[in-house]
């Protein structure tokens, strides 16, 4: 899969449902038959898997042992509210409350691109988290450097 790239600021109907933006939709080959899975971040934000991402990544978290108490309370964690989304007719998902509730979105939601996922934030935390954040990213490139500029892994 390629990059997925864009910043999306969306309406919810009063259903809950999402109408995925099209330019969206065109960046994730087979979603239409495969779905995504939706799931709790780590900051009070919606993480958002093509189908087959997410497989991806319970492949490598499948290793994690099932014996040790921190793996298992890290699944159950990261794990937290996985929804299978399904779009529909439309272009439509529609998001559990529990899920929406977790992130404090209520009508509308600012969809971020992150390479092979998808962030869903209240769009007015998501908006104070990125014009309030002190952290100056010329200090986070330099410390990540060693990451960034590592190698090449093609």
């Amino acid at each position: 899969m390629s990059q997925l790239i864009g910043e999306y600021v969306c309406k919810l109907d009063t259903k809950g449902r999402l109408l995925v933006p099209s330019d969206l939709v065109q960046q994730l080959p087979g979603v239409k038959d495969d779905g995504l899975i939706a799931l709790c971040g780590f900051e009070k934000q919606l993480n958002i898997y093509p189908k087959a991402e997410w497989d991806k990544k319970v492949k490598k978290l499948s290793k994690l042992s099932e014996y040790d108490e921190k793996s298992r309370t890290f699944l159950r964690l990261l794990t937290r509210g996985a929804t299978p989304l399904k779009l529909d007719g439309a272009g439509r998902v529609l998001f559990p409350k529990q899920l929406l509730e977790y992130a404090g979105i209520t009508n509308e939601m600012t969809l971020t691109c992150l390479f092979t996922r998808i962030e869903a934030w209240n769009t007015t935390t998501y908006n104070k988290m990125m014009n309030e954040t002190p952290t100056n990213m010329a200090d986070l490139a330099q410390q990540l450097s060693h990451i960034i500029e590592g190698g090449d892994d093609e």
